[in-house]
């Protein structure tokens, strides 16, 4: 009689799967816009920050993110995130919101409301949608992660921060109200032609939230009001 052999293993498939860095495009100048995942492909959750280069604590926060997951995976829920801690590394080397062109990326998607506005405005959205390749590598990234949910983080003055949502993301919003303490919104108070809410949100669907958080508090203070909410969104 043949000796059996040990039966190997089962493979835990929902096994927390390592992060893995990517870079998903390069910025006028030619850094690395880096996407960094985790989990696994089931429940797909993008997260994006660092748009604007005069808003580090959006990137601080994003960067928080990234190294909470990377010590305690589990706290993700085994689910899968992308983070982009740093769309715009032109504008956020100047501390400058536009990027190296001088463009706004959160006004440069391909909406129906895209309209060429004054190149001296800090909201210029270039000559023509989609012509910035920080604009590009966002919507290069959502075509192939297909995302069921997105996060922009941002900061903003004035005490309007804010959970807003696009699309059909109101519960997310209050939910991620519920852990931040941020009020809910449809809108941030003034019109943003081509921008990413707009343009996932509004116009494909996906739930889209754009958190802004408070420029008057500290960064630290920031990520420490926003873990649970973010980890929420994930969730």
């Amino acid at each position: 009689m043949m000796p059996t052999r040990p039966e190997r293993p089962l493979v835990d498939v929902m096994a927390p799967v390592r992060p893995r860095r990517e870079p998903i495009g390069t910025s006028v100048e030619g850094r690395l816009i880096e996407a960094v995942t985790f989990g696994n492909p089931s429940a797909r959750a993008l997260v994006l920050a660092g748009v604007h280069g005069d808003e580090p604590k959006s990137v601080y926060v994003a960067r928080q993110l990234v190294g909470l997951l990377s010590n305690e995976p589990e706290l993700g829920d085994r689910q899968c995130v992308v983070i982009v801690p740093l769309v715009n590394p032109d504008g956020y080397e100047r501390r400058r919101r536009r990027n190296a062109n001088r463009v706004d990326p959160n006004r440069n998607f391909p909406t129906k409301n895209w309209v060429e506005s004054k190149s001296r405005s800090r909201f210029y959205g270039g000559s023509t949608p989609a012509s910035e390749p920080e604009a590009r590598a966002v919507m290069g990234l959502v075509a192939r992660l297909q995302p069921q949910r997105i996060l922009a983080i941002h900061s903003v003055s004035n005490r309007q921060f804010c959970n807003n949502y696009d699309g059909p993301a109101l519960d997310l919003a209050r939910a991620m109200s519920a852990a931040n303490g941020y009020r809910v919104a449809a809108s941030v108070g003034y019109p943003t032609p081509g921008s990413l809410g707009t343009w996932a949100g509004l116009e494909r669907n996906i739930p889209t939230i754009t958190l802004e958080l408070p420029s008057h508090h500290s960064r630290q203070r920031c990520w420490r009001d926003n873990r649970e909410a973010l980890l929420g969104f994930i969730r």
